[in-house]
């Protein structure tokens, strides 16, 4: 490979080079030791020294140096692993450049020229690769070249960056190089002779840890379910480490639940995933989570700069992020100043004159005539226009709306009318009055209509009322709406309960529902209209679940709030078919309900639902399930002392899956829980993880003495039914259930009653350094373990199911669903982008009613079957054209629902029949090989199938000891008798009878038994037996087919006689009969026939019960299905 010139000195001390060949200005040298067998030690000293100083101009074994005659410094300008490669390099030079060289009088000129030309070579072949991306172009080069030459995978394998580190064998450090693509982790090392590589797929990770011990500082570990491997010594551990597990989460995420989980656009496609792209993903991903914006907004810009703040009346300093929808700002210390301004609210973005006080400042005016100062800004003026640009494209989109909107309002009538209808008790007059109910969207809350009456209201209004002025100073100091400075302050004021008053309003400006609502007027009378009168399964749901919701509160014992939860839960499942509709959604939609109007409480949950908590509300739960890992972490680090008395924390994490799916609504009081949605909404998931962790510290004392699962269930349920709000003098109520369990054990401990903001704020105080960005990072590592443990609860199914159906050993099943698994991941990962959608959309079994999930399930096409047949067929195959074949045949046969697709199951029963059943099951299947609908007339095969070559009069004798007939009739008198006594143990068998073959279908049959005995021990023998055979059963079907020849003529004459009188009316049946006859007197044998034959040989018997090693067989498959299938896949894409 060409190289950018790199200056070295020709004499050099160490003397590690050979010169090979040379002209007046080019030398092409060999590295010392590497070719020679008797310099052994010269060359693992020279091996060694390349690994550990990690030259890569040195590593390569072969060099062409550009030489300048008199001088002393030569340029390094290729490099090749092999000698075939520089020799080409070698001679372009001489054919393109020697001659023109002489011409120069200038030294200098012709050292300029040459790298100049070569630098031009390099720029082509780097133009249109992955190279051109990276940092260092070069490096990269040669390291791809060396990922290619090690590992030897298809070129479609990506290679995302590399790390220089060590990998440990017990206590023994191997230097070498990680390497990282899009579906792999691979270690290369040489050193002292010795060379350790491995190729570890992302999809086989199952934990990623950093550890510590105290031989390493501190080193990566990385899981699989057979072993682990580690490796320290990076330069940067923090950033290896980063990358290590976005690339396992994102082709974790794309391999094993590309259904359920959202991933970028970009991610989607790997081959165009850098190293670059994951660094931006990463700020993405930060900066979505932390100020909880739509998944589809695209980041563009990242800036440092400082904005005023009045309310400190100084500029704080931080990080400006800009999206598709928004500019974002986050002080440097997470959590202490946040700014959020939707693009939508601003009318404009100017430049300011510049001074030695306000560097570069930019200033953006917003509708509610209110400016923002930012200044300090790195590249001001591309920075504006590229917002101006933005800016002015989404207020031409307004306009465009706003038209488009006016139009249809002047044609359409001003309230629109949804039909739904249900099968009701009522009488007329009530049914009408239930319809309109259920078709009347809701223009206020439902709280200003519907109030729990409770103890103490008057304390409770001079308490709002306290609150609300609160509040009001705080909008006049902070600013009011999305845009509004976001502190401690407002952390506080939140902490201590919104009121009620503002509570919808606060909640649409915390979590930006408002700037979605106003984006989209009329979306949700639109989608109402659409939805209403649509059954499904989620519409089915929603109505079991409509009464369960908050049934203790007034606005739900009321047709009013259950027609607008029904009307909230039936759009969203409409918009959102992948979620659809789950569990807990209910109960959060009715809270919104109470304090926000029904459009609102819509897109309130659109935000929960696709911003806040992500992946919690489908099939699988792998958001939740993924946060409560997530907090069995937290607990170990922060709260260690009940980590250590509590060892199994799943028992907690169980308890609090509740806690994050319904945001404590189902476990506090109805009006401590409120607070906690308040919180949800300002800070989002982090003030769950917080709270979570503050119940459990408040209790830690009585859960580490807790005997067993139940008590520390009763401890947290107590507990959380004594939580009341500030006004509360009285204990509060709590739901029936938490009743009748907190009265149901004497033995718990009686729990003081607890205040929900002291609660808060003791979260906040004690774990409030908790950070989004931790949080993310943990989210990343834990989504593995979480998909992983799915993998093996659907591994543990399949296997539970088709146990009972085989013979074969429960290790060995396991490792063939593991080579079955391989095998679709290997479509994913070098397939073309067809077959892999094909084979993923494949892995999902869906339910009857809608796309919900049922399970996850491997299913392999015609070209995956193909290779494990290869690699699992207990035969050795003659040629490869009729092992294809054969392989083409068993899949029609495995696929019985005509699907193209074979699943686990037939897979398993076919291996089963290979090689655990007895000698009559294999011929069976056999059989089956070689008729309809696993043998086809137009099957791509050699023309003896439609022409035989032999005859069905003249039966073939082989090897016979005597030609005499009567010998001949002994030996089928035997054959009868076997075949009678077979009948007779068979008579239990309830299976259908397996058709007849026919001659062209027996030919194919013989031509598989010849092509499986090649390289048997056994061969001559074994052919010798089957001729015999084949010369039996030609002589049974001959006769037969005479018999049937003779009787069908007999039947035709009585016929014929009988049909004399009346010709004309029995034309039809006289053409009848002659079809059936003709069909009756083909050439046939039956399967019992050909069994009893194969019967007479004892070394066809040998042959077919001599156990096979099905546990070599599958070590082996092991070690050949990667590289076999690889090699295959690439043959397939260099010949498109």
């Amino acid at each position: 490979m060409w190289l950018n010139p790199e200056e070295v000195l020709l004499k050099n001390a160490l003397k590690l080079w050979v010169t090979e060949r040379s002209n007046d200005f080019f030398l092409l040298q060999r590295r010392r030791g590497h070719g020679e067998p008797t310099s052994r030690i010269t060359g693992l000293l020279v091996g060694a020294l390349d690994t550990v100083l990690d030259s890569n101009a040195r590593v390569t074994p072969f060099r062409i140096l550009l030489q300048i005659p008199g001088s002393q410094i030569s340029w390094v300008i290729a490099s090749g692993a092999v000698i075939e490669e520089v020799n080409k390099h070698w001679d372009w030079l001489v054919h393109n450049l020697l001659h023109s060289l002489s011409v120069f009088e200038n030294k200098e000129d012709v050292a300029s020229f040459v790298r100049g030309k070569v630098k031009g070579l390099i720029a082509e072949e780097v133009r249109g690769r992955q190279a051109a991306q990276e940092d260092d172009p070069e490096k990269f080069r040669e390291a791809l070249r060396k990922f290619e030459l090690h590992f030897g995978l298809p070129s479609s394998e990506k290679l995302v960056t590399y790390y220089s580190c060590c990998c440990w064998k017990g206590r023994v450090p191997r230097q070498g190089f990680l390497y990282l693509s899009i579906n792999h982790v691979a270690f290369y090392s040489f050193l002292l002779g010795k060379e350790v590589k491995f190729v570890i797929p992302w999809a086989e990770v199952t934990r990623l840890e950093r550890v510590s011990t105290g031989l390493m500082t501190e080193a990566i570990r990385v899981n699989t379910r057979q072993r682990q491997r580690e490796f320290s010594m990076f330069l940067n551990l923090d950033e290896a480490f980063g990358v290590i597990g976005q690339l396992a989460d994102i082709a974790l995420r794309r391999l094993l639940d590309s259904e359920g989980l959202e991933l970028d656009r970009v991610l989607q496609q790997p081959t165009r995933i850098t190293k670059r792209i994951l660094e931006e993903q990463a700020i993405r991903e930060y900066v979505l989570a932390l100020f909880r914006l739509p998944r589809g907004e695209k980041l563009y810009e990242v800036a440092s700069c400082s904005v005023w703040t009045p309310h400190a009346r100084c500029h704080t300093a931080g990080s400006l992020y800009t999206t598709d929808s928004y500019l974002c700002f986050s002080s440097r210390e997470e959590g202490n100043c946040i700014l959020l301004i939707p693009l939508s609210e601003v009318l404009s973005i100017e430049k300011a004159e510049s001074t030695s006080l306000l560097p570069n400042p930019v200033i953006v005016s917003i509708r509610t005539k209110k400016a923002f100062q930012l200044i300090e800004l790195q590249d001001r003026d591309e920075l504006v226009e590229s917002l101006n640009s933005r800016l002015r494209s989404l207020q031409w989109k307004q306009s465009m709306f706003r038209t488009r909107k006016d139009s249809k309002r002047s044609v359409s009538s001003p309230t629109p009318y949804y039909t739904f209808y249900y099968d009701t008790g009522y009488s007329d007059e009530e049914e009408i009055e239930e319809q309109v109910l259920r078709n009347t969207v809701n223009s206020e809350a439902l709280m200003t209509a519907f109030h729990q009456n409770q103890p103490g209201t008057n304390g409770k209004k001079s308490a709002e009322q306290v609150k609300e002025r609160l509040w009001e100073d705080h909008f006049s100091e902070f600013g009011r709406g999305v845009h509004m400075f976001r502190t401690e302050k407002i952390q506080r004021l939140v902490a201590m309960g919104i009121p009620e008053s503002l509570r919808g309003e606060l909640w649409m400006t915390l979590s930006d529902a408002s700037s979605e609502l106003e984006s989209h007027q009329g979306y949700y009378t639109g989608l109402v209209q659409k939805s209403m009168g649509h059954s499904s399964l989620a519409t089915e749901e929603i109505e079991r679940d409509l009464h369960r919701s908050l049934p203790d509160h007034p606005a739900f014992q009321n047709p009013t709030g259950i027609a607008a939860l029904r009307r909230v839960l039936t759009a969203y499942a409409h918009r959102n078919p992948k979620i659809g509709y789950c569990q807990s959604m209910n109960i959060l939609a009715s809270v919104l309900l109470l304090y926000a109007k029904e459009e609102e409480a819509f897109w309130l949950l659109v935000a929960v639902c696709e911003r806040m908590l992500p992946d919690y509300f489908n099939r699988r739960v792998i958001g939740a399930q993924v946060d409560q890992s997530v907090f069995e972490e937290l607990i170990r680090e922060r709260l260690p002392e009940l980590a250590e008395q509590v060892p199994d924390l799943s028992t907690l994490s169980s308890v609090s899956l509740s806690w994050f799916l319904t945001l404590f609504l189902s476990v506090l009081p109805f009006q401590s829980a409120v607070c906690v949605v308040d919180c949800f909404f300002f800070h989002g998931i982090k003030a769950i993880f917080q709270l979570g962790l503050a119940v459990l510290d408040a209790n830690a004392a009585l859960l580490s003495a807790s005997t067993d699962d139940g008590q520390a269930l009763m401890i947290l349920t107590s507990f959380l039914d004594q939580v009341g709000g500030e006004d509360s003098s009285c204990v509060p109520s709590s739901p029936p259930a938490a009743e009748e369990s907190s009265c149901s054990d004497a033995d718990i401990p009686a729990v003081g009653h607890a205040n929900i903001t002291d609660l808060i704020n003791e979260s906040y105080e004690k774990f409030g350094d908790l950070t989004v960005r931790q949080i993310e990072r943990l989210r990343c590592r834990h989504r593995i373990r979480v998909l992983q443990a799915h993998e093996d609860t659907t591994k543990e199914n399949a296997l539970r199911l088709v146990t009972p159906d085989v013979s074969i050993s429960p290790e060995n099943l396991a490792d063939i669903y593991d080579l079955f698994k391989t095998e679709h991941f290997i479509s994913l990962y070098w397939g073309d982008s067809s077959s892999a959608a094909a084979a993923e959309a494949a892995a999902w079994q869906y339910g009857d009613s809608g796309r919900s999930y049922v399970e996850r399930q491997y299913r392999l096409d015609r070209p995956q079957f193909k290779s494990l047949y290869g690699l699992l067929v207990p035969w050795p195959g003659g040629s490869n054209q009729h092992t294809d074949t054969l392989a083409n045949r068993s899949f029609t046969l495995l696929d019985q629902d005509r699907d193209n697709l074979v699943t686990f199951r037939e897979f398993a029963s076919w291996l089963d029949t290979l090689y655990c059943e007895e000698l009559n099951e294999k011929i069976r299947l056999l059989y089956r090989l070689h008729i309809p609908p696993a043998l086809t007339e137009s099957e791509d095969d050699p023309s003896v199938m439609k022409s035989p070559l032999l005859s069905t009069n003249r039966p073939l004798y082989v090897n016979l000891s005597s030609d005499d007939e009567g010998e001949v009739k002994d030996y089928q008198e035997q054959l009868k008798q076997m075949l009678q006594d077979l009948v007779k143990e068979k008579e239990k068998d309830v299976e259908k009878p397996l058709p007849l073959m026919n001659q062209r279908e027996f030919i194919q049959f013989c031509k598989t038994l010849y092509s499986m005995f090649h390289g048997d021990p056994e061969e001559n023998d074994l052919f010798q037996a089957i001729a015999t055979v084949t010369s039996l059963v030609l002589q049974i079907g001959e006769a037969g087919h005479r018999g049937q020849t003779s009787e069908s003529e007999v039947i035709g004459k009585e016929e014929a006689k009988a049909a004399a009188p009346a010709p004309a009316e029995d034309a039809g049946l006289d053409g009848g009969s002659d079809g059936k006859s003709a069909a009756e007197s083909e050439w046939t044998v039956s399967y019992a026939q050909i069994l009893a034959s194969l019967l007479t040989e004892q070394a066809l018997v040998n042959f077919f019960e001599k156990p096979v090693d099905l546990t070599a067989k599958i070590r082996e498959a092991k070690e050949r299905q990667y590289h076999q299938r690889a090699s295959l896949l690439t043959l397939q894409q260099g010949t498109r």
